[in-house]
């Protein structure tokens, strides 16, 4: 970056503390040195190791300080998460969030969060970074982990953020969670991991139970158990559901199957802690934390009036989205080696050839990660003795089908544009951005190939040699608004 992210003093690039949360900062041009030490020295002694741009590698975080916020903060912030940062912060000094939409957009093109620096209360406003920085680091760190990356497998960023929503909502709090998504996509993984990262001390088992098994006339078994004698065949008493997780976790999965008559009831036992067993007149005590699952969309159900809203407000009080499988398509080599690791366990985890790769990440997955789990299930059944798993392992139901005749000019539109187009909506990109993007790049390419003469790459592009100046013009103007260092 610029001469100006050097922090002006360099006591502060010292040997990191045991613990510490080592930063980059970086400082957009527009602020002088002295603000600039000053703001260095107040985070270094609320506990902050920091460094320049140059040390990003070996920091946890970047943090963007600019006088106000702007286009340069917005390309600050997609250069550092182009370079690898796993968070980025945003501080202005001393002037209120009035930026509005913008402030929006920083959010959702992938700053964790936007922070004002009170000049006046330099102290607070370096502890509040501090704070937000530690938490970040925990987070991450245990979405990072082997235990948890070993369970929920991908590296994608909607997988990524995905992981860290999991680990907030089962350590940072204790409210009940609802786990959305399509069919397949692992909410009773998710549902577990929350159960397990849960710090409750004296925390009991995870109880599963599928609504869409639930027998409607014996609903109320299931849930509350029941005495003997209560109906026939209740030869002996039994527990439901609500007392074998009292003291640990009730994970429902497809909540939307419940009738509304039994609703009605969780609901009053999610508010209460109390139930009775059917054919008891004794109530009984339960403490349990709440983890629902659904692929319905339940806003909608509410609407519909099949899902009470009172019940929902009370399930959602954080709300967890998991990804479909064709939105984290750069995930399927690794869940594709960790099934076939998980069906050979006593046997070398063959590598998948090239070409074989290439069909799992072009295929669709309606079933999502179950249906790749079955189809790495027909690839092992077939695949046999040392070596890679080859082409011919595949079924024969799945391999490509080939053109008869020659590929259309058009063939450039496929499924590699398409799947960077995918790349681009899963972090929100807006429609102009992505054109602009594939523009910017088609004109790099279209100089290159022609060895920078404009007017070879203007015949290249079919445009004329003015419209490909007024082009450039205009994309640095864009990417340079503001000196972003």
């Amino acid at each position: 970056m610029d001469e100006h992210s050097n922090l002006g003093d360099a006591k502060l690039r010292g040997p990191r503390p045991a613990g510490a949360v080592c930063v980059a900062l970086h400082f957009l041009s527009g602020i002088d040195n002295a603000t600039r030490a000053e703001v260095s020295r107040d985070l270094a002694a609320a506990g902050v190791c920091v460094g320049g741009d140059g040390d990003s590698r070996d920091c946890f975080a970047r943090v963007v300080v600019a006088d106000s916020l702007g286009d340069a903060v917005l390309c600050a912030v997609r250069e550092a998460l182009g370079r690898g940062a796993s968070r980025v912060m945003v501080v202005t000094l001393g002037r209120p969030l009035d930026a509005g939409r913008l402030a929006w957009r920083l959010l959702r093109d992938g700053a964790s969060d936007i922070v004002v620096w009170d000049v006046e209360h330099a102290d607070m406003s370096s502890a509040a970074i501090a704070a937000r920085l530690c938490r970040w680091q925990e987070v991450d760190g245990l979405a990072n982990s082997s235990d948890v990356r070993g369970r929920l497998v991908g590296r994608s960023p909607a997988w990524t953020r995905v992981l860290g929503e999991l680990v907030e909502a089962a350590r940072l709090a204790d409210t009940p969670v609802l786990i959305t998504g399509e069919s397949g996509t692992g909410k009773e993984l998710a549902a577990g991991l929350i159960h397990d990262l849960d710090p409750r001390p004296d925390k009991r088992g995870l109880v599963v139970l599928d609504c869409t098994t639930i027998v409607p006339t014996l609903s109320g078994s299931e849930f509350f158990g029941h005495e003997r004698g209560a109906f026939t065949d209740a030869v002996t008493a039994r527990d439901g559901a609500f007392a074998e997780a009292d003291g640990g976790t009730l994970f429902l999965d497809e909540l939307a199957e419940l009738p509304l008559g039994l609703q009605a009831e969780l609901l009053r036992v999610i508010q209460e802690g109390m139930y009775k067993r059917v054919g008891s007149g004794l109530w009984r005590r339960t403490r349990f934390r709440l983890v629902c699952a659904t692929n319905r969309d339940l806003c909608e159900e509410v609407e519909k009036g099949r899902f009470r809203h009172d019940l929902y407000h009370r399930i959602a009080a954080w709300t967890v989205r998991l990804p479909s499988l064709r939105d984290r398509r750069d995930d399927i080599p690794l869940l594709a080696e960790h099934l076939l690791r998980a069906l050979r366990p006593d046997l070398e985890t063959p590598q998948f050839d090239p070409a074989v790769l290439d069909v799992l990440e072009r295929r669709e997955y309606p079933g999502n990660v179950r249906e790749l789990r079955q189809l790495v299930a027909r690839i092992a059944a077939r695949h046999t003795g040392p070596g890679p798993i080859t082409a011919g392992d595949l079924p024969a139901d799945e391999r490509p089908q080939l053109e008869a005749e020659d590929p259309s000019e058009d063939e450039w539109r496929g499924v590699d544009l398409e799947r960077s187009v995918r790349r681009a909506l899963a972090r929100n990109a807006a429609l102009h951005e992505i054109g602009r993007a594939a523009e910017e790049i088609a004109i790099r390419l279209a100089l290159e190939e022609a060895g920078g003469n404009l007017r070879r790459a203007s015949t290249r592009l079919k445009i004329t040699d003015r419209a490909l100046q007024m082009r450039r013009a205009a994309a640095r103007k864009q990417n340079g608004m503001g000196d972003s260092g």
